[in-house]
């Protein structure tokens, strides 16, 4: 059997700001159905419900989560509400903004004045008279421009008291040192796993030294992104797989969690078995031979 981690509780915790996190948190997109938005199958409601309320009773104290999840018939943070409410004092909720979908699921994306408007659609979902943290998501035809006027405007809602911290989602070395010189910034959450091109793994170094958090998504899924894990994985990965007994979405999130003490994991799923394996990744040690290899995939 794998051999698990007997390292001490605060290398298991990180700040968002002022508030700790369990570094296993969870990501909400899979709550509404099989697959993600308008996609798949609508999730059992009751299934989801209990499988958030379980996420807490294994430790899960981090919820990514934003008002554009959802589907036909379901709202993640609509589900959050109903499960979790009134929220456990330590539970820190994190939602994104920017892009948003219209009732009919068309996407748009907001401009610096529609911000408030999708803050405030977030804190009517989910109950909450101020958000714990904020991530403005840049979108691809931004991946090189400024976002300091979209920034600038959740800087004077976090004034205002609406917002608790600000992160930034999907952006470069430069555009996050320019929301730095704007505002505080207390995570960073871009696409990262195994096979991450130098550029990403750059990046997450930089928070380390920053000691900004760096939360990584599609950490499981890699190149089958919303669709989820690909059947591409490499013999090494499978390998190390079968050396610790688990599955292989485990040793990608093992490894990735060992990238550095600042880095979160919020593996999603709406599968109660699922989500016992996510949580137990947390526990699992590679050793520095097996993470090694791990990490030369894809260089």
């Amino acid at each position: 059997m794998s051999a698990r981690t007997n390292a001490p509780a605060s290398t298991r915790t990180w700040r968002l700001g002022d508030l700790t996190v369990n570094r296993v948190g969870f990501g909400a997109m899979r709550l509404t159905g099989t697959a993600p938005f308008d996609g798949g199958v609508p999730r059992d409601r009751e299934r989801s419900i209990g499988v958030l309320r379980r996420a807490v009773e294994l430790g899960v104290n981090h919820i990514d989560t934003a008002a554009f999840y959802f589907s036909a018939t379901r709202s993640a943070n609509e589900l959050i509400n109903r499960a979790l409410a009134p929220y456990p004092e330590d539970l820190v909720i994190a939602t994104k903004v920017w892009p948003a979908r219209d009732p009919s699921g068309a996407w748009w994306w907001a401009t610096p004045a529609q911000l408030r408007g999708q803050v405030e659609e977030n804190l009517r979902q989910l109950g909450r008279d101020h958000l714990d943290v904020v991530n403005l998501r840049v979108p691809p035809s931004r991946r090189d421009g400024s976002i300091g006027e979209h920034f600038g405007a959740l800087a004077e809602l976090r004034e205002a008291g609406m917002i608790r911290h600000l992160g930034v989602s999907h952006v470069t070395s430069r555009q996050l040192a320019e929301a730095r010189a704007i505002a505080p910034v207390v995570c960073v959450q871009n696409p990262y796993g195994i096979g991450a091109p130098s550029e990403d793994r750059s990046l997450l170094r930089h928070c380390g030294e920053l000691g900004v958090a760096f939360v990584p998504f599609f950490a499981i899924a890699g190149s089958g992104r919303e669709a989820g894990p690909t059947a591409r994985d490499s013999e090494t990965v499978y390998a190390v797989a079968r050396a610790h007994e688990v599955s292989v979405a485990q040793i990608r999130l093992a490894w990735t969690l060992r990238q550095g003490p600042h880095v979160l994991a919020i593996p999603g799923t709406g599968d109660p078995d699922h989500l016992e394996q996510n949580m137990a990744a947390g526990n699992l040690r590679l050793s520095d031979d097996e993470s090694a290899r791990l990490g030369s995939l894809g260089r």
